[in-house]
């Protein structure tokens, strides 16, 4: 981890968002456990991975299980939510809080 420059905030950030949207936000985490440990600052880089997994769930409809879970009920109510609805708001909203949450990582 290391050598790809992951003691980085902004870095890890984007490859825990990178990873939530392949796997899902929990085992991105959890993929990424044996690799935390040894970083120089295990502390910060937890947070970021708590905090990026966490908010880069909502980039797309399949980052995350509740995600699925609300756009099931929302069809079976008769309001289907498509994947291109989604991402057209999951979009702005990720990228902003993501960035103000390395951001606030980064410097705290």
């Amino acid at each position: 981890m290391q050598s790809f420059g992951l003691a980085d905030p902004w870095r890890l950030s984007a490859l825990v968002a990178v990873l939530s949207n392949i796997v899902s936000n929990v085992p991105a985490a959890l993929a990424l456990k044996p690799f935390i440990p040894p970083l120089a600052d295990a502390h910060r880089a937890w947070l970021v991975v708590a905090m990026s997994s966490t908010l880069a769930g909502n980039f797309t409809l399949i980052g995350s299980v509740a995600n699925l879970i609300v756009a099931e009920q929302a069809r079976a109510a008769g309001s289907p939510i498509s994947f291109f609805a989604y991402f057209k708001v999951g979009l702005p909203l990720t990228l902003v809080t993501l960035a103000f949450g390395t951001v606030w990582l980064a410097w705290t």
